[in-house]
């Protein structure tokens, strides 16, 4: 063995030292009080929502334009007042087109840059970490913040969803009637899907992230990414290119509230955030790997 390799072996991290940085990561990134408020914003959305369906409601009027509303969000607040649980689909559909991505957003954008504009990404990559390895941990701590900003919207609104409105047997959009156990397991799937919905645009903030210095550009340019790809989506007109945009999907978790499960749009939606994740992840690693680290 010769001494370059002796040394570059001695520098090779171990696994455990690699979770170690996971933890600093993951704990740095939640004591944020950025982070704490916007899980804070996140978890006031269901009351907010609750709080309205119940005044609304509380002449017996039905919830909803017309008591009633089609399918997704519209149908969920139909039903809310008969069951708390189907504030949690309510939650979810109402943060999902703006709020959580927003969250994912601004994290996933100062995950690199915030580092370089504060001078300490230098000093990360002179431990034995590694390029690659470090930005496998910063987009494993994106990732966490995306389930755990899912978790405490879906955990908020069954909260406030138990404390206003009765809880019991779930109606379905197909009309069928499931156990409240079984809605309850597939509010949690709908919470897992959510979050899994979001990986493609975290990506895209990580990506971002490389390309720029400043922790507020980079979260500014990936929240108004995140807007543009938005308006596209609704613009008749674009119908030929968006079931290509990452957005497109993302209210085809109201399916598992059918009976049966409507599995093919679940499935394109997952596929297209898998691909999301691998092209801006592939143009991440490629730009930060080659970048020069001069702060």
């Amino acid at each position: 063995m010769s001494q370059a390799d002796a040394v570059r072996e001695a520098r090779a991290p171990s696994p455990l030292w690699s979770l170690g940085l996971l933890r600093s990561e993951l704990l740095i990134t939640f004591r944020r009080w950025r982070t704490l408020a916007l899980l804070g914003v996140l978890a006031a959305v269901p009351v907010l929502v609750g709080i309205a369906v119940k005044i609304e409601t509380g002449d017996g009027s039905p919830a909803g334009p017309g008591g009633g509303g089609g399918e997704g969000g519209p149908a969920f607040i139909a039903q809310v007042t008969n069951n708390g649980l189907f504030l949690v689909f309510t939650a979810l559909a109402a943060t999902l087109p703006f709020f959580l991505p927003m969250a994912i957003g601004v994290v996933a954008g100062d995950a690199i840059a915030g580092e370089a504009n504060a001078g300490t990404l230098r000093y990360l990559l002179v431990a034995p970490a590694g390029r690659t390895r470090l930005l496998l941990v910063k987009y494993a701590t994106v990732l966490a913040f995306c389930l755990v900003a899912t978790l405490v919207v879906a955990v908020s609104a069954l909260t406030v969803g138990a404390l206003l409105f009765p809880l019991g047997d779930l109606t379905t959009i197909s009309g069928t009637t499931i156990g409240f156990a079984d809605g309850l397991g597939r509010a949690l799937l709908i919470a897992l899907v959510v979050a899994a919905s979001l990986t493609g645009v975290a990506a895209l903030g990580l990506f971002v992230s490389t390309l720029t210095a400043s922790g507020i550009a980079a979260m500014a340019t990936t929240v108004g990414l995140l807007i543009t790809v938005q308006i596209l989506d609704q613009i008749p007109q674009l119908h030929a290119i968006q079931p290509y945009l990452f957005s497109h999907y993302w209210l085809s978790f109201a399916d598992l509230v059918r009976d049966p499960v409507y599995w093919d749009d679940l499935v394109k939606n997952l596929g297209l955030q898998a691909l999301y994740a691998a092209v801006f992840g592939s143009a991440a690693w490629a730009r930060f790997t080659a970048k020069d680290i001069t702060a």
